[in-house]
């Protein structure tokens, strides 16, 4: 197949300006880090296809180390490629690192190159790690197609579920470091095509508009929709402060503040390394995670029963939201689900669960609390293995349905690590002023992890870009209310695409 064929990304339809007012507490980009450039968006191919039969320069191939790689997509491009493929693989090649690339002919294919790269096993304790390392199998491809000064390359997905990649997560990624990469060096390469699955087709056209803006509109959206990290400006590499070692060229400082000399470090390399603020050598838990928990990572190896102490505060933590769970499974809860203030509504565009609080319906000064967090708990226990988002729909509230800081507090403190990390983004639709205060507060004094997670929307109809219609079931109150603040336009031009 010719790349001509396809269809570019700026012959795309732009995200109509009507879904672009988005109200924030606080916009989280002062400007749109990735700028309006229709010169980039014609180079960039959203396909779903089969890469062995596209006719370019070069073809990506992620595999394993030993390029014994099992997935269908791996052995496919071997097949093809023909018996040549393997014995250079097997005899020159060898090995390739996890984050490395290296480039081949294409032999049987009809790409002139293939680009074989290997990409990272996810775990959520080393989650820095491999974010780095796909930035590197990223980057390294896009290194390659410049230096032998390739027009066109396909790239698959080089994440993978099986190896536990967050999908999502990686189209992030993915999409930064090839925007950057272009924003440096694309003057020569004219198509970069993204060879997607069904399951992640959609992701990446709901994520592209954000590094791939097509319009001025699109890129104004992105500063309130991309994440709170995006990267070296330059660049896009990760970027975690807390985890980088400093290397200090003067020796007699390196160790001011540490609890050991640096002895024969210095004498050695001319250098030293000051680990003493690094989490490793503190002893404590993952840096992400203790971001999440709202906990200080302060400590240091000279103070072991601080850390002690720390590990033991979490072994009683997950102890005492494990017999709340219990509890949750046991006790009889039907007068606050009967309440229907809070369920579950479908997914979302990515295949998240989607959790619906009605405020309205949640009477904080007559509802069994206890019974509301144990409720709560056995809801979202069997959602949060995975990601999922919240939609808090504050519409017609009154006094009396807004809950004292001292139990949401409560509610923060009992909720587990996964129950922070896997949450993607919590809605606030219809807020008022008071909401805006009291989130503002909470999120500054109490939850400053989950700050970014937060998105405050005036209407129903800006859910719609995440989430399709008919997925969403909300009380007919709130979608009278939302006409008769923002017309009925959006019902009707969403039902008319469908």
């Amino acid at each position: 197949m010719e790349v001509e064929s396809l269809a570019r990304w700026s012959e795309t339809n732009a995200t109509n300006s009507s879904f672009l007012r988005v109200l924030g507490l606080e916009s989280y980009h002062e400007s749109a880090p990735f700028k309006f450039r229709p010169d980039l968006n014609k180079k960039i191919i959203l396909w779903e296809g089969d890469i062995t039969t596209l006719s370019v320069n070069a073809v990506v191939h992620p595999t394993n180390e030993s390029f014994t790689e099992s997935s269908q997509l791996s052995q496919k491009v071997i097949e093809c490629a023909g018996s040549k493929l393997k014995e250079e693989l097997v005899t020159k090649i060898k090995y390739c690192r996890t984050g490395e690339a290296k480039i081949t002919q294409g032999f049987d294919l009809p790409a002139r190159h293939i680009i074989h790269t290997v990409g990272p096993k996810y775990n959520a304790r080393y989650k820095t790690a491999a974010e780095t390392a796909l930035y590197f199998c990223y980057r390294n491809v896009m290194e390659l197609v410049h230096e032998y000064q390739l027009s066109s390359v396909a790239i698959p997905i080089i994440y993978t579920v099986k190896r536990g990649y967050p999908p999502d997560e990686g189209a992030h990624l993915a999409l930064r470091t090839i925007r950057r990469f272009l924003e440096q060096y694309g003057d020569n390469i004219e198509s970069v095509i993204l060879v997607l699955d069904s399951n992640n087709y959609g992701i990446y056209q709901v994520l592209s508009p954000l590094y791939f803006p097509r319009s001025v509109h699109e890129a104004e959206f992105s500063r309130y929709q991309l994440p709170f990290e995006i990267g070296d400006p330059v660049n896009g590499e990760p970027i975690i402060s807390d985890r980088r070692i400093r290397i200090i060229d003067n020796p007699q400082h390196a160790f001011q503040d540490s609890w050991e000399e640096p002895q024969d470090l210095s004498a050695k390399f001319g250098c030293s390394v000051s680990v003493g603020e690094h989490s490793f050598a503190q002893m404590e838990d993952d840096v992400d995670r203790q971001k999440l928990l709202g906990q200080p990572s302060h400590q240091r190896v000279g103070h072991p029963v601080t850390d002690i102490d720390h590990l033991t505060l979490q072994v009683q933590h997950h102890e005492r939201y494990e017999r709340l769970l219990r509890r949750a499974k046991t006790e009889d809860l039907s007068e606050v689900s009967g309440i229907g203030c809070l369920y579950q509504s479908g997914t979302d565009k990515f295949g998240r669960p989607v959790v619906v609080f009605v405020g309205k319906w949640f009477n904080f000064n007559e509802i069994n609390l206890d019974k509301a967090l144990l409720y709560l708990i056995s809801l979202l226990d069997p959602l949060v293995k995975g990601d999922y988002i919240i939609l808090y729909f504050h519409t017609l509230t009154e006094g009396h349905n807004h809950p004292s800081m001292t139990w949401m507090r409560e509610v923060y403190n009992v909720l587990e690590y996964k129950h922070k990390k896997n949450l993607k983004g919590f809605y606030i639709i219809h807020p008022t002023f008071w909401t805006k205060v009291m989130t503002w507060w909470f999120l500054t004094f109490m939850a400053p992890a989950i700050k970014h997670k937060v998105h405050s929307v005036p209407g129903v109809e800006y859910l719609y870009n995440i989430i399709n219609m008919d997925q969403l079931e909300i009380p007919a109150f709130i979608t009278e209310y939302d006409m008769t603040v923002n017309g009925v336009r959006y019902v009707e031009q969403t039902s008319g695409d469908e």
